[in-house]
């Protein structure tokens, strides 16, 4: 059989060609963009689902009390954030090794997806909290290696200066995700169904994205092994010698505690606080999001569009932790549902000024042009490292919490806020971006 050139072998694919460190593309590949946010989408709607909703009612179905079911719940989303804590670094430097004539991220894009479905099957149908767990861990790791994959095709695809613009968009399909999620909860009664249908409907639009990416390739293997040292590199990174690659990491860790870290016991604090069912705190979850939703879709491509047209990142992000501070502060001491409500909105325009130039800004002070995905991948430690620290601590502090008269998840918003707040005062140490 006759080898393919690698020319003949990136049209045969679909790919754009040789890798090449450093390398700056000079436009963005048409239809990249909108399949890019498609599977963001799709994957955010699989992974947020089960953290904001449907996770918390399983563990409650399965479990004997609130407050046993507050520790469970702890413990699943806080173990299987390790997991994605340990995937997504090390998937993306994977890929970046990654020598598949169909490219280096579609593999692990489509796979990823695939493994995912299988995993929800296994929660959806599961009796026992420890079930629960092991498939919880096994969705967390095939999801993350996807993200790391996707996410690590902007800075092969879009040009530097054009970043903002698509962050901005991916920066949408977070509440898009979180509203589309508690959409489809609210008229799910079934526990499979909550969890398969999500994970479906991430492997449909990944298929799409791997369609659509006209992917890298490497020439040829790295003549280096894959060895245990760089295994453990992947987790790592010198904030000496990168101090701006280290200050975003904590800026974005302060920052994602505040707002996806916090937000995994709200149905607790609404059956708790307000004494609604099931149902109702649902129906209450979905008008927060799609609250929250509008307030992102206002700030995000906006502060995107204006991130770009002024060349400066820092003060959005900055914004981005004053206005959740505020929204975190009224969630905290909300007397109706009502203003639970409003606090939602407040939080999401927050949060879209923040995911609007989040991955705009991290791809500017990556330490290394040849391990992109990797140094992503490290950077998004700072995504899951939240989501596993807060459901951890979590019980101990609503438990302190609740000895006083504020109230215990009142106690755990107000802590959130003071670590957001952090985020926004952090990310001035950052000097070689404005």
């Amino acid at each position: 059989m006759t080898e393919l050139s690698p020319a003949a072998t990136a049209a045969a694919t679909g790919t754009t060609g040789i890798k090449t460190p450093g390398s700056t593309p000079a436009r963005t590949p048409r239809g990249y963009t909108p399949a890019l946010s498609a599977v963001n989408f799709g994957v955010l709607l699989a992974l947020l689902t089960p953290v904001l909703v449907s996770m918390a009612f399983k563990v409650q179905h399965l479990s004997a009390s609130t407050e046993e079911a507050t520790a469970q719940l702890g413990l699943i989303l806080g173990v299987g954030a390790l997991f994605a804590l340990v995937a997504n670094p090390l998937a993306g430097r994977l890929s970046d090794r990654t020598t598949s004539r169909y490219g280096m991220r579609r593999p692990w894009i489509l796979g990823g997806s695939i493994v995912g479905v299988g995993a929800f099957l296994l929660i959806g149908a599961a009796n026992s909290i420890w079930v629960v767990l092991i498939g919880w861990c096994l969705v967390q790791a095939s999801l993350n290696a996807v993200l790391a994959a996707a996410n690590a095709t902007l800075p092969d695809q879009v040009p530097t200066a054009s970043r903002g613009k698509v962050s901005g968009l991916v920066g949408v399909t977070t509440p898009l995700a979180i509203l589309g999620g508690s959409f489809l909860i609210n008229f799910i009664g079934d526990d499979l169904l909550r969890f398969l249908i999500p994970g479906l409907i991430a492997l449909v639009l990944a298929v799409i994205f791997v369609a659509v990416l006209k992917d890298r390739r490497l020439a040829e293997k790295p003549k280096q092994r894959f060895t245990v040292g760089q295994f453990f590199g992947s987790f790592v990174f010198n904030p000496v010698k990168h101090r701006d690659f280290g200050w975003t990491w904590l800026t974005k860790f302060f920052v994602m505690f505040g707002y996806a870290g916090i937000a995994t016991f709200l149905p607790f604090y609404l059956t708790e606080k307000f004494h609604l069912d099931e149902q109702g705190a649902i129906s209450t979850i979905l008008l927060a999001n799609l609250a929250s939703t509008v307030g992102m879709v206002i700030s995000s491509p906006i502060g995107g569009y204006l991130s770009d047209r002024l060349g400066k990142r820092r003060p959005f992000v900055a914004a981005a932790g004053v206005i959740m501070v505020v929204g975190l502060v009224i969630l905290a001491f909300a007397p109706t549902v009502g203003i639970v409500i409003l606090a939602q909105a407040v939080i999401g325009l927050g949060a879209g000024s923040f995911f609007s130039v989040d991955l705009a800004l991290a791809t500017q002070v990556l330490p290394s042009p040849d391990d992109t995905a990797k140094d992503l991948g490290v950077l998004n430690i700072a995504n899951a490292l939240p989501q596993s620290i807060a459901p951890a601590i979590a019980p101990g502090i609503i438990a302190l919490g609740s000895a006083t008269a504020i109230g215990g998840y009142s106690v755990w918003y107000l802590f959130g806020a003071v670590i957001a707040l952090l985020g926004a005062v952090l990310v001035y140490r950052i000097k070689g971006v404005k």
